[in-house]
């Protein structure tokens, strides 16, 4: 039960970013994607420093620069710039394929051969999100495509480090969330001014689009999303990534009067089943302290069911 609590808590994330093309589309600025990933980052990374009163110490420092850029700095301008150029839900198909994504590199970094149940379940998630998005209307363009296939490695990138880092001694992931919004931010900012100069005027809906995208869909999102790796192994917070584009589909047809055929349907049942499926197999998992989890990490695999941190 306290494991499934935390994987219902680590699936909010995702469905909460599912709104974020509709959000982006019917209540942003057009044409502003690096603007839009600022406020999105900085003022959020701001409130949780803010809130935790809690700084990197020493090598820390430059991780959660890394960490900050992978998830944020990187990420949240590339899915931005997919978001204006394509439909949401294709945008958000890519997205689906971040399991494979992260299960590759935590083969590559710690050289241990991925189960075959999970490739195969990532390969159906991204089946099943693909029968939905692809039933779509809109067209393929090149930039926004490759910028949500950069996005999608540049956060399956984080993922893994985020597992294999851990975090200090007596901070908690809340911290943690808060340090890397506001390095990610403090990256996106010179970038966004260069490209995009001085920021346009807002009405009241954007500024209600950005304030919720600051606090409910970054600031609570991420802390939810950094707890679950925290508590589970990295395939299994991977998998919770498809309801990303689940949820954009729904919105799209609840709030934005597209439809949904069958084949979208079969296909929303596909990648569902995915996600679940991804949080089976994990067994039983001891717990170990953040000193102790530093001293063993060298010698662990991230899809190991006693790597808890």
């Amino acid at each position: 039960m306290r494991r499934s609590g935390t994987v219902l808590l680590t699936a909010l994330a995702p469905v909460s970013w599912g709104t974020t093309y509709a959000v982006t589309t019917a209540l942003l600025p057009p044409d502003r994607p690096l603007f839009t990933a600022l406020l999105r980052a900085l003022p959020a990374g701001l409130v949780l420093l803010a809130v935790t009163r809690v700084l990197p110490r020493g090598g820390w420092w430059w991780r959660s620069a890394v960490l900050g850029a992978l998830n944020i700095g990187a990420f949240f301008p590339l899915l931005f710039v997919s978001a204006y150029r394509l439909p949401g839900g294709m945008a958000a198909v890519v997205g689906s394929v971040q399991p494979l994504f992260v299960v590759g590199l935590a083969a590559l970094l710690l050289g241990r051969r991925p189960a075959p149940r999970t490739l195969v379940t990532g390969v159906v998630a991204a089946l099943g999100v693909s029968l939905v998005v692809l039933q779509g209307t809109g067209t393929l363009d090149a930039v926004g495509v490759l910028a949500a296939v950069a996005a999608t490695a540049s956060m399956a990138a984080g993922t893994v480090l985020t597992k294999r880092w851990g975090r200090p001694d007596g901070v908690g992931p809340l911290a943690l969330t808060g340090w890397q919004l506001t390095a990610g931010g403090l990256l996106i900012a010179p970038v966004a001014v260069l490209a995009e100069g001085a920021p346009p005027a807002l009405d009241v809906r954007a500024v209600g689009g950005y304030a919720y995208l600051a606090l409910a869909n970054t600031a609570v999102a991420y802390w939810l999303w950094f707890r679950g790796i925290d508590r589970l192994t990295a395939p299994q917070v991977a998998f919770l990534g498809p309801l990303s584009p689940l949820t954009a589909a729904v919105v799209g047809w609840a709030a934005l009067g597209q439809t949904l055929t069958p084949v979208q349907v079969t296909g929303m049942a596909l990648a569902f089943g995915a996600a679940l499926a991804g949080q089976l197999g994990g067994g039983r998992r001891r717990s170990f302290s953040s000193a102790e989890k530093n001293r063993r990490k060298d010698s662990m695999d991230l899809t190991d069911p006693a790597l808890r941190r």
